[in-house]
């Protein structure tokens, strides 16, 4: 026995390069199916949790996976804006209240969101340092985002432009941090959060400048009359909201019409959400509403077919290596 062991040894000791591919190959193969198991279970489990916590989704009609994924874990698709009314005529139906959503710009690489206070609430999101939102201009941001950016309460962050060839594009704003969530292990510790003021300003609807009646520069004023002044494109738009400008800052419009992305709903009861699901199907309310625990477990379902694929090819990839 001990010598069988020691050639055994020793032939291992001169083949390394063999012994070394064999140990590679027999570990992959033993080890890459496992992972991804668990790897897919994890996935499964967290996607799962917080699309069971979300009731309901309103969006335009168009991909419903691409509105929950954006709405509940903020991967910032294109998917086709709602206006704020659609809010207001939901509210206005009874069933429950809503919460906005706007999802479609970020920060330094981390997705800034529009919303409203109610939304901490709802995701039961609390307070790590600083303090809440108050005033334009001002982010939340989560856990995650405050660790690798070393920001606390205080700092500042710049939104990033969509495109830095397009100079009449986006402008870019730098918003002050005022707090830092506590830590949930989901994707909030990921995201910038402010309010849709904050959201429509970096779209550029609504901006702030110097006063018109005050400027001296003729050049900045290209018509004048008794109610409304024209200015030029060498007026100077400010880039960070604060106290001594805070009064410049307006909206053009109807706020009502303004762009989110989607909305969160929250039904008083089961029977709210089926009639209020109703009123949809039937075209009484126009663009979609879904379940997003549904959405995602149809997702999910071809993410196990993904996985049954690669199982197959671990399978005949072991029996080439056997």
């Amino acid at each position: 026995m001990g010598q069988s062991l020691y050639l055994a040894l020793k032939y291992l000791q001169f083949h390394k390069i063999r012994t070394l591919t064999l140990m590679g190959s027999i570990g992959l193969i033993l080890y890459l199916p496992l992972g991804l198991r668990k790897l897919i279970s994890e996935s499964e489990v967290q996607m799962m949790e917080r699309a069971d916590a979300t009731p309901l989704v309103v969006g335009a009609k168009g991909n419903s996976t691409d509105l929950v994924i954006n709405t509940l874990y903020f991967e910032q698709t294109r998917i086709d804006n709602l206006n704020l009314r659609t809010e207001s005529i939901l509210n206005e139906t009874g069933f429950g209240h809503s919460i906005p959503i706007a999802a479609v710009f970020n920060a330094r690489g981390f997705p800034i969101i529009g919303t409203d206070l109610d939304y901490f609430d709802f995701r039961e999101l609390s307070l790590g340092e600083g303090r809440t939102l108050r005033y334009v201009g001002e982010c939340v941001i989560g856990a995650k985002v405050a660790e690798r950016l070393n920001l606390k309460p205080g700092d500042s962050l710049m939104s990033s432009p969509e495109n830095f060839l397009d100079l009449a594009g986006i402008y870019p704003l730098r918003m002050e941090v005022v707090g830092v969530l506590q830590p949930t292990a989901t994707p909030d510790d990921l995201a910038v959060f402010t309010d849709l003021k904050t959201h429509w300003i970096i779209m550029g609807l609504g901006h702030g400048h110097q006063d018109l009646q005050k400027v001296d520069d003729p050049s900045l004023v290209l018509d004048r009359d008794s109610t409304n002044i024209t200015a030029s494109a060498k007026l100077f738009l400010h880039n960070e909201i604060e106290g001594r400008n805070m009064g410049s800052f307006h909206f053009h419009g109807d706020m009502s019409d303004y762009p989110i992305t989607s909305i969160i709903f929250i039904p008083n009861d089961h029977k709210a959400a089926t009639l209020l699901r109703g009123r949809f199907e039937t075209g009484a309310l126009s663009d979609q509403i879904v379940v997003p625990s549904t959405v995602v477990e149809n997702l999910l379902q071809n993410i196990f077919r993904v996985e049954q694929i690669f199982s197959t090819v671990f399978i005949l990839v072991g029996v080439a290596t056997l």
